[in-house]
């Protein structure tokens, strides 16, 4: 008799474990959907603007159009005058691919030196490189144009893609160094006694992994020089050099009544990119974040 007390005890209290669980759970799930909701939001209500009228942008609380108007898109496309927003689309192509290039390039290098290599005051210029990531951008903005004037790099995109050439993204110098120094040394030693030289123990062995870490870097560099506005309103004079972030803001400056319809297209049709490009390397993304995170 206490047996079967006991079991059946056992089994109400196992049952209300699960109950609990399950509410814990569904609680959890409603929040984080409600969460959600509001930040995609935002971003549902700018893609059905550009079908709503001008008047009824601001003025209608519902996120679908009263009256729809199909014509936003293709007033937006052509609506700098001499220039189609397919030209500033792809300047902002040519410069976010250089900057990849040149990051991905540049910082694999002096990440692999950094961990791998022994030379004079490495960890004083390690620490130095570390500093440079706490100095604020507005402190360099002067030296760099006065650097870049007496080059004769203004109005061009020399300013914006050769400094990622050189290393000039120190995160991503510590971000990438820190991976490899999750990677066992015992690799680096068993490969140069079979006779492999640095430079294609570099190539062949350890870059393939460092892939999560240099997709990481990648995508980061895209996000960052895709919405860059500063530095090409310092650099850069002429219209038909402009990237996208310049064209949105001349597109309000060239309209004294701004049609907001077809900048809400033009804005749409800018973050296409970042977010399909999230999308296509979330798996990357998040195991890069990761590793780098656990690994010192």
């Amino acid at each position: 008799m206490k047996k079967n007390t006991r079991t059946g005890v056992g089994f109400l209290r196992a049952a209300r474990s699960r109950i609990r669980a399950r509410a814990s759970a569904a609680v959890r799930h409603i929040f984080l959907a409600g969460f959600g909701v509001m930040m995609v939001y935002p971003l549902v209500w700018l893609v059905f603007s550009t079908f709503k009228p001008n008047v009824e942008v601001f003025s209608s609380p519902g996120i679908l159009p009263e009256n729809w108007v199909f014509t936003h898109w293709s007033e937006g496309w052509s609506a700098i005058r001499g220039h189609t927003f397919g030209r500033f689309f792809l300047n902002s192509m040519m410069i976010s691919a250089l900057a990849i290039v040149g990051t991905v390039l540049s910082c694999s290098l002096a990440a692999y030196a950094f961990s791998r290599f022994r030379f004079p005051l490495k960890k004083m210029w390690f620490a130095v490189l570390l500093v440079t990531m706490m100095l604020p951008e507005q402190v360099l903005m002067v030296p760099r144009y006065i650097l870049f004037m007496n080059l004769g790099w203004i109005d061009n995109f020399a300013p914006l893609t050769v400094p990622h050439f050189f290393g000039a993204s120190a995160f991503f110098i510590f971000l990438i160094t820190q991976f490899i120094r999750g990677i066992p040394y015992d690799l680096d030693e068993s490969s140069f006694i079979d006779g492999c030289s640095r430079v294609r123990f570099l190539w062949s062995i350890l870059l393939p992994l460092m892939r999560p870490a240099l997709f990481t870097a990648a995508l980061f560099t895209f996000m960052w020089t895709w919405q860059d506005f500063m530095g090409p309103l310092i650099y850069i004079t002429s219209v038909r050099l402009y990237p996208m972030p310049l064209a949105l803001n001349l597109f309000l400056d060239a309209q004294a009544a701004v049609n907001w319809g077809a900048l809400h297209a033009m804005m749409t049709f800018s973050i296409a990119p970042i977010i399909a490009l999230f999308f296509v390397a979330q798996r990357y993304f998040v195991e890069g974040i990761v590793t780098t995170g656990i690994k010192g």
